[in-house]
């Protein structure tokens, strides 16, 4: 397996480090040639992260319901970027292999209505959520399931309309994360397709019944925000995606809602993380103070209703191309 190379600056590890549980640090099955991807520098995977990764992992194949000698995790703590490099913050562990990539990620953006402002920056991860319609990332362990590639339309490339494919790697949860499915949680291609207009072409299997197909501008938004799911650059999603095609396998996202009110507490409390024996990323919550975890009971009331108080509107047609 090779995914894109990543350069590892020593110099930003200050930067990028933050207090981490000392029992967390030190696991004694985790082998050598991983210990030293742990860390909570850039491209390594913060301990507590790693741990429960591991043994969300484990638990899975001795309970008989996963093979895949691989497995996923992500820490949402991590800055989308720097100096306008997208920031590894997604990993792939494989551990027969003794392999280990960091690759980006995207997290949720979420949304700024009267009632309230669960709406994330373009950096950092304040607000979280299982909320149906939050739109925010939900932490905790999650299983990959199915794989459904969809047509999204078409768009210009070296001066041919060419069809856009995206495929659609389905989570299932369990906990805090159980309405998966429901919110239409999983992994996928950073990179949707903006229509503009709509033209003819019968012998497309995708036309509808008038003949036509959609036509806009591929947008790419690697390392940035999404609706809720897990995002890759196009060239990570060749390598990732196919590791999970087909072959179940798991994925730990950190923070849960119990690190996000810890953490929260500890800064309001204004002790420090290693004495609360809490993780964030410190870059991040230097940038957004302190996070906040919006639970389904509070926050699905607000979010239906905001549509309900929407108005009717006609159906949008899409102008045809000229």
């Amino acid at each position: 397996m090779k995914l894109p190379r990543l350069f590892f600056v020593a110099t930003m590890a200050a930067a990028m480090t933050a207090s981490v549980p000392a029992n967390a640090a030190d696991s004694a099955d985790i082998p050598g040639w991983l210990q030293k991807h742990v860390g909570t520098g850039y491209g390594q995977i913060a301990p507590v992260v790693l741990e429960r990764a591991r043994a969300l992992y484990q638990q899975k194949v001795k309970a008989g319901e996963i093979s895949n000698p691989c497995y996923f995790a992500k820490d949402v703590t991590r800055p989308s970027g720097t100096n306008g490099v997208a920031t590894p913050r997604f990993y792939v562990i494989c551990e027969e292999e003794k392999s280990f990539q960091a690759v980006s990620s995207g997290y949720g953006n979420g949304r700024n209505l009267k009632k309230a402002d669960f709406s994330n920056g373009r950096q950092c991860a304040q607000n979280f959520s299982n909320a149906e319609g939050s739109k925010l990332t939900m932490g905790g362990p999650y299983v990959t399931a199915e794989t459904k590639t969809s047509f999204k339309g078409y768009y210009e490339q070296g001066g041919k309309k060419t069809p856009f494919y995206r495929s659609f790697l389905q989570y299932d949860g369990e906990g805090e994360t159980e309405n998966a499915r429901e919110r239409e949680i999983g992994g996928h291609e950073a990179r949707f397709l903006k229509w503009q207009c709509r033209f003819t072409k019968e012998d497309s299997p995708h036309a509808d019944e008038e003949g036509y197909v959609p036509f806009g501008t591929l947008v790419n938004y690697t390392g940035g925000r999404s609706n809720g799911c897990t995002t890759w650059s196009p060239s990570e999603t060749e390598e990732v995606l196919p590791l999970a095609d087909g072959k179940p396998t798991t994925l730990y996202v950190y923070p849960e809602s119990r690190d996000i009110d810890a953490v929260a507490n500890a800064v309001t409390a204004g002790t420090s993380l290693s004495k609360a024996g809490v993780y964030w990323n410190a870059e991040c919550l230097k940038a957004i103070g302190k996070p906040k975890f919006w639970p389904k009971s509070q926050l699905q009331p607000i979010i239906d209703d905001w549509r309900e108080s929407l108005p009717e509107m006609a159906p949008y047609v899409l102008p045809i191309c000229k």
